[in-house]
C-alpha cells in the first residue's frame, strides 16, 4: 500500500493524527535501543528453492505505516517497532513479515543513506529474525520518486541503483531468511488505467536494474531470493506486461502482486457496500463481481502463468477495513480475509496481510503496535487457520 492510493485509511489517518504528530519523534530516525540485531543471522546461504521458501513464508504479515511513514517512523501514529511486537506476530501464527521502508527522506543530496537509519532498519529486521520470522524489506512508496516515465527514468534508475547498492551491501551476510523487494506499486501518479508501453518498459527496467544491482554486491546476495513486481502490483498487468528479469542464478526470483478487490468493500469506507461473498443477503450492499469465484480465477491465472513454471508468487498485500457501523462482528471482513488467504494457499501464492497499525473502525490493523496485544484475535485466528 502506498501513501498515494491508501484512500480509505492513510490520508484520513494522517489528518486525524495531525495533532499527534507534533508530539511524535522528529524527522530523524528513532535511536536504536540495546536489543541485539540479527547479526546472528549472518552465515551461509542455504540452497533452498523458491517454492520451498514460499511455503515457509505463509502466512505473512505487513508492518504497514511504520518504517515507510513520511517524516519519521512514528509520524503516522504508530508506536516504534519493538521485539515484543515481532514476538507477538510470530506467536499468533504468522511466519513472515514484510517491512515497508522509506529511504529518500533519510538520504542526503548524493543519495547516501543515513547510517542511523540503516541501523534502525537493521534493528527491526533483527527483531523479526530473532522472533523466527522470515523478513522482507523493500523500497516502498518513498515519496513517489519511482515514476515510470521516460523523462524520469535516468533519475529513478540512478537512485534505485545507489539505494540498493547500499541496502544490499549492509545485509549481504544475512542468510536466506531475509528477502529484498525492489519496488512497490510502481505507477504514474493518478493514472489508474492500462499502462502505456512506455510505463511498462521503464518499470520492467526497474526490476532488471534491481536484480543486477543486488547480485553485484556479492556475498549471500549472489543467491538471495528477490521479489520483483508487476506494474502497480496488478494481477492483470502481471499477465499482460510483466517480463521476468534476467538473473545470474536460477530459481531465486519471486513475483509480487497485491489484491484489494472489490475496492468499495475493502478500502472505500465512504459507501454502503459492506457485505461480501456467498453469505451476502443484500444486493444493494454487495458488489458481486469480485466474489469467491473471481478470487479463485485470478489466483489460478497466477498459478498457471508463473508458479507452474517455477516462479513463486507473493501476495504482498491484501486487507479489508472494518465496517462496524454495519457489521459489528466483522463477519463479512472475516469471510473475505479467509477466502483470500485460503485461495492464495490453494494455488500456491504466499498471502501477506496488510496491517496498517490502526485497529479502529475503517482500518485494517490487527495488533496493538505499542504492546503487541491482539486487537482482533478472531480475525488473526481466521487468517492463520486459512493459511494452513
Amino acid at each position: 500500500m502506498t501513501q498515494r492510493n491508501s484512500l480509505s485509511f492513510l490520508w484520513s489517518a494522517a489528518l486525524a493524527l495531525s495533532a499527534l504528530m507534533a508530539g511524535c519523534a522528529g524527522n530523524g530516525p528513532a535511536a536504536p535501543d540495546s536489543t541485539p540485531t540479527a547479526r546472528a543471522a549472518a552465515g551461509p546461504m542455504r540452497d533452498i528453492t523458491g517454492a520451498e521458501l514460499a511455503r515457509r513464508m505463509s502466512p505473512g504479515w505487513n508492518l504497514g505505516n511504520s518504517l515507510e511513514a513520511t517524516g519519521s517512523e512514528t509520524a503516522w501514529g504508530n508506536a516504534p517497532t519493538t521485539q515484543a511486537l515481532m514476538d507477538a506476530v510470530k506467536a499468533a501464527g504468522f511466519r513472515s513479515v514484510r517491512i515497508p521502508v522509506a529511504w529518500a527522506q533519510y538520504a542526503d543530496a548524493q543519495d547516501d543513506i543515513s547510517p542511523a537509519w540503516m541501523a534502525r532498519v537493521e534493528e527491526v529486521v533483527g527483531y523479526a529474525r530473532k522472533a523466527g520470522l522470515i523478513a522482507v524489506i523493500n523500497i516502498h512508496w518513498d515519496g513517489g520518486w519511482q515514476q515510470p516515465t521516460a523523462a524520469r527514468r535516468d533519475f529513478a534508475d540512478a537512485r534505485l541503483k545507489k539505494y540498493w547498492t547500499q541496502i544490499a551491501t549492509r545485509f549481504k551476510d544475512y542468510d536466506e531468511n531475509l528477502l529484498f523487494a525492489g519496488t512497490n506499486e510502481v505507477m504514474v501518479d493518478n493514472d489508474w488505467g492500462r499502462p502505456k508501453p512506455e510505463y511498462v518498459q521503464v518499470q520492467n527496467g526497474f526490476n532488471q536494474l534491481f536484480v543486477d544491482t543486488v547480485r553485484a554486491t556479492g556475498g549471500n546476495n549472489a543467491r538471495r531470493h528477490l521479489l520483483v513486481q508487476a506494474f502497480n502490483t496488478n494481477i492483470q498487468w502481471a499477465l499482460d506486461h510483466f517480463v521476468v528479469p534476467r538473473d545470474t542464478v536460477a530459481d531465486r526470483l519471486m513475483l509480487e502482486v497485491h489484491y484489494y478487490d472489490p475496492f468499495n468493500f475493502t478500502l472505500n469506507t465512504d459507501n454502503r457496500i459492506w457485505q461480501w461473498g456467498a453469505r451476502a443477503t443484500d444486493p444493494a450492499a454487495t458488489e458481486t463481481w469480485a466474489n469467491e469465484s473471481h478470487v479463485d480465477a485470478e489466483f489460478l491465472k497466477m498459478k498457471q502463468r508463473f508458479i507452474d513454471h517455477g516462479m513463486p508468487v507473493v501476495l504482498g498485500e491484501y486487507a479489508a477495513n472494518l465496517r462496524t457501523e454495519f457489521d459489528p462482528a466483522g463477519t463479512y471482513r472475516n469471510d473475505w480475509n479467509v477466502a483470500i488467504t485460503k485461495t492464495a494457499r490453494k494455488h500456491g501464492l504466499v498471502p501477506m496481510y496488510w496491517d496498517n497499525g490502526y485497529p479502529a473502525n475503517h482500518q485494517s490493523g490487527l495488533f496493538d503496535r505499542a504492546t503487541g496485544a491482539q486487537a482482533h484475535p478472531d480475525a488473526i485466528k481466521a487468517i492463520v487457520e486459512a493459511a494452513r
